[in-house]
């Protein structure tokens, strides 16, 4: 799925993904980002989604250029 970053913490190194469309946002952290060390707000990327005990949480999330 895709998104845009509402934040990123460097230091906490955790963020916050606005996914597309009607779903929830969506926790990630450092650690599930790939290819990349950090995020900025308005960042879009592109995820894989799962929902985990206190909601939903991000995976394998890579920036992407969209046209």
């Amino acid at each position: 799925m895709k998104g845009t970053v509402k934040f990123f913490d460097d230091v906490k190194n955790y963020g916050f993904i606005e996914p597309d469309g009607d779903e929830k946002d969506h926790f990630v952290h450092r650690s599930n980002l790939k290819n990349v060390y950090t995020l900025e707000e308005g960042d879009r990327v592109e995820f894989e989604s799962k929902l985990e005990e206190k909601g939903f949480q991000a995976f394998e999330v890579k920036k992407i250029e969209e046209e």
